[in-house]
């Protein structure tokens, strides 16, 4: 008996907050790309933005990048080559993520950095997606950027290996012209 009275209030409570959820995620998916572009010009519920708005926002193959977690071809990044002073900005949230201070010529074919600038805007998760651990580099609102691996330059000997398609490019003030 006595469980039977803890357990009601609990299954109650469940689905009022599973109520409540599916009534967030209805009205999430009925965000108009408008509201999805404010958002993003305003930095805020990046993370809330589902991935059929993304997929009107973006270019197919940034989208199969940023939110599929697809890697673009070896040598075929516009921002490989890229020796400008700034800062790189995931292509979708527009959140500052590496510095150009930090990019190096690791020869692989993506874009590498040995450090993360904007370590806040960063998510390291475990990926087994081939059949090995990696390390996994996304944004903090869920952008896949590339992955990270312990064979960079000193002083931290990473290689943050990301994705041109994952990026945009900000040149510094004093470069900008």
């Amino acid at each position: 008996m006595v469980k039977s009275r803890i357990l009601w209030p609990l299954m109650l409570l469940v689905l009022i907050l599973s109520a409540c959820t599916e009534a967030d995620d209805q009205r999430l998916q009925g965000m108009t790309v408008a509201e999805a572009k404010t958002r993003i010009a305003e930095g805020r519920g990046l993370d809330q933005i589902p991935k059929s708005v993304w997929k009107q926002i973006l270019p197919e193959d940034r989208y199969k990048v940023l939110w599929k977690g697809d890697t673009e071809r070896a040598f075929s990044g516009k921002l490989l080559y890229n020796q400008k002073e700034g800062v790189y900005v995931s292509a979708g949230c527009r959140l500052p993520v590496f510095s150009s201070a930090h990019k190096y010529k690791s020869g692989t074919g993506w874009p590498s950095f040995w450090d993360v600038a904007y370590p806040q805007n960063i998510v390291l998760k475990d990926d087994f997606s081939w059949g090995l651990k990696r390390t996994e580099v996304l944004s903090k609102c869920g952008e896949h950027l590339g992955h990270v691996f312990k064979d960079g330059p000193p002083p931290t000997n990473l290689r943050y290996c990301l994705n041109s398609l994952a990026l945009d490019f900000e040149p510094a003030p004093s470069t900008k012209q």
